[in-house]
This record gives C-alpha cells, sequence and structure tokens, in this order.
C-alpha cells in the first residue's frame, strides 16, 4: 500500500511540474494561437507525464532507499566529532547561500534555477569543509577554552586507527585474543553477522572435529566480549548478492577502510590482489619465532625419524621444525647439533642441521637441562 501512495506521490509530482513548465511557457502561445487546444493539450500532457512517472518511480525510490542506507552507514561509522563537524559546516554553507541566492533570485527567469544551484553547491561545499576542519570546529565551540581536552585527544587518535575485521578462521584458532590484549593490536573488532552464522553452522556440524573447532571460536569471542567489550563490534552489514563468505569480507574490509585478520592462506593472497591490508596471525607467528642462522650451535631432543633415509626430526619450543642430518639412530637422546641451512615458506620456517662430532668422531650428546632452545 505504501509503495503505491509513493508511486502515486511521484506522478503527482511529474504532472504538477509539467502544468508549471506548461503555464509559463507553452500555454501563452497556445491561448493566443490555437486556443481551442488549450485544454485537449493539458490533459494529454497530464496523461503522459504520470505515466512517465509511475514508470520511473521504482527506479526513484530505489535509488533513494540506496542513498538512504548508504549514508546512514556512513554516518553510524562517524564518531560525534565527524558529525557535527559536518553538520556546522552544511548549516554554514547554507546560510551563505542562501544569503547569495536572494540576490540571484531577482534575475529574471534563470534567477530562481540559479539560486537553487547556489544552495546546492555551497552546502556541498559546506559539509565537505566542515568534514575536514571538523577538529578545528570542535575546539572553536568546546565549553572551557583553557581545558586540556584529554578526552577528545583519544577520540583523534582513536579516529585514525583502522579497524580490524576478523574472519572465521582466526576466530577458532584463538590466538586473536592474546595479540589483542597484549597490545599489539589496537582499534576496534569488528565481526560480521555472517562470520558468526558460518561459525554457528561449524559448531553444529556433524562432524566432531569441525564441531569443536566451531564450539572453540565462540568460547573464545565470549571471553573477548567479557575482556574488552568497548572494542567488539557487531555489524549487519551483509551483501545478499554475494554468498561467498570471503568475498563478503573483503567488501566489508574495503567499504570500512579496514584490515582483515586472518589465517587463511587463500583469503590473503586475493585480498592482495584486491589491494585490501591483510593482519596474518601466522605470519606473525613466524615473524615473532627465535632467529637460528647457519654455523649456530644448540641442543635438541630427537622426537622422531624424517622421510628420507638416516634424518632425524626434533622441534623448537615455538613449532619450529629441525630436520637432523644422519639423526636417525638418535631418537629420544639429546644431542648437539650445527645448524647447516633455513628454509622459509609460506607454512613456517625449517631448520636442517647436521649432528656435533668430538675429536674421536662420536655424536656429542647432552641432556635436557643442557637445552638453550
Amino acid at each position: 500500500m505504501l509503495k503505491r501512495l509513493v508511486n502515486g506521490g511521484i506522478a503527482i509530482l511529474f504532472i504538477a511540474c509539467g502544468i508549471l513548465i506548461e503555464n509559463k511557457f507553452l500555454n501563452p502561445w497556445l491561448i493566443e494561437t490555437h486556443p481551442n487546444a488549450y485544454w485537449p493539450t493539458l490533459i494529454g500532457s497530464c496523461a503522459i507525464l504520470a505515466a512517465i512517472g509511475l514508470l520511473v518511480a521504482p527506479l526513484i525510490v530505489d535509488a533513494i532507499k540506496k542513498a538512504a542506507e548508504k549514508s546512514a552507514y556512513k554516518l553510524s561509522s562517524m564518531s560525534f566529532g565527524d558529525i557535527m563537524g559536518c553538520v556546522i559546516g552544511l548549516i554554514a554553507g547554507l546560510i551563505i547561500a542562501s544569503l547569495i541566492g536572494i540576490a540571484v533570485a531577482r534575475i529574471k527567469i534563470v534567477g530562481p534555477y540559479l539560486s537553487i544551484l547556489i544552495i546546492i553547491i555551497l552546502g556541498y561545499i559546506g559539509f565537505i569543509v566542515g568534514s575536514r576542519k571538523k577538529d578545528d570546529i570542535v575546539q572553536v565551540f568546546t565549553a572551557y577554552r583553557g581545558e586540556k581536552s584529554e578526552k577528545r585527544e583519544k577520540e583523534k587518535l582513536s579516529g585514525k586507527i583502522t579497524p580490524k575485521i576478523l574472519d572465521t578462521s582466526v576466530i577458532i584458532d584463538g590466538r586473536i585474543a592474546d595479540i589483542y590484549r597484549s597490545g599489539f593490536l589496537e582499534g576496534d573488532l569488528v565481526i560480521a553477522k555472517f562470520v558468526l552464522e558460518e561459525l554457528q553452522h561449524i559448531a553444529d556440524s556433524g562432524d566432531m572435529l569441525k564441531r569443536n573447532r566451531g564450539r572453540g571460536g565462540l568460547d573464545i569471542l565470549n571471553l573477548m566480549q567479557k575482556d574488552f567489550a568497548d572494542k567488539i563490534v557487531i555489524t549487519d552489514k551483509d551483501y545478499p548478492d554475494t554468498i561467498e563468505v570471503d568475498a563478503k569480507l573483503l567488501r566489508l574490509t574495503q567499504d570500512l577502510h579496514g584490515v582483515i585478520v586472518t589465517n587463511d592462506y587463500n583469503l590473503n593472497k586475493i585480498a592482495q590482489l584486491q589491494g585490501v591490508k591483510v593482519l596474518n596471525i601466522n605470519e606473525l607467528s613466524n615473524a615473532v619465532k627465535p632467529v637460528v642462522l647457519p654455523g649456530e650451535e644448540m641442543i635438541i631432543q630427537v622426537i622422531k625419524e624424517g622421510k628420507e633415509a638416516k634424518q632425524g626430526i626434533a622441534y623448537l619450543d615455538d613449532g619450529t621444525m629441525i630436520v637432523i642430518e644422519n639423526g636417525k639412530g638418535y631418537v629420544g637422546k639429546y644431542i648437539h647439533v650445527v645448524v647447516t641451512s633455513i628454509l622459509q615458506t609460506a607454512a613456517g620456517r625449517m631448520v636442517f642441521a647436521r649432528p656435533k662430532y668430538a675429536k674421536n668422531g662420536s655424536v656429542i650428546e647432552g641432556t635436557k637441562e643442557d637445552i638453550s632452545f
């Protein structure tokens, strides 16, 4: 019903505009030259304009709806200072435009239209200037001039911090909570509802492993909301025309001008191709692992045999794999090794080493207490 009323209103608006234009320009000529054609022309033009209005009404309504939703979303993501700056700038632009418009409106024929154009242009200029000079405007309207506005400074700094958009993999991983708690990440942590739905779907999976991962992710989110609730932002923003969650995440990150936080290697690559900034927790983990250089010596425990003949496998405390040449015979023992090379892959760092031999040709062994890594 409401949609019909809106469409009818737009049709009537078209008719009214047509009548005004016709009375202004066409009717004086018709009355003077073809008086009998006045009413048929008026009725015919009204019918045509009504039909045009009904045809374009859905397009106009959809365009207005989309513009309103986009504007509302942008305003909701702005700080109070940003909104105040834009509003004050817009008001100042409209006041100046109205003063100029009074003089311009006196120009014959084009005067009223020029005044409308001036109002639109100056209003837009005022809005843009207000948004860019918001800090100065807020400072002018501060209640106490001599006050050190520590709160406002914090808001300014917070406004410059890029929001972090979390994907499903990084929530399930769980390390994001400890990283944020440690202060290495700042700003709001944005979680989309479609990510929560995917997490819920995983938690309800018939596969036990998936179900446990999903429930673990939900537990991590509950913990994060308790620890830093003021930094967790749940957004309803969705993209019904897109099915893939990863594609939705990329669009959301672009709309919010944020950074996507993920553990997903493929999502990382796609985001980089699209120019979206990415923070990969696995890359951070690799970056903070202890640096091991060729030629260094260490004491490790050989855990198991390697894939190749005579190889042994050991691990550092951070999970870095060490492949020991001729280490197969020392499984379960602690031995001295010398690092020969390091291989950095997308999955992490791999260290290659060989046993350290004594002068008599035997491998130098050690104990658990001797481990230096």
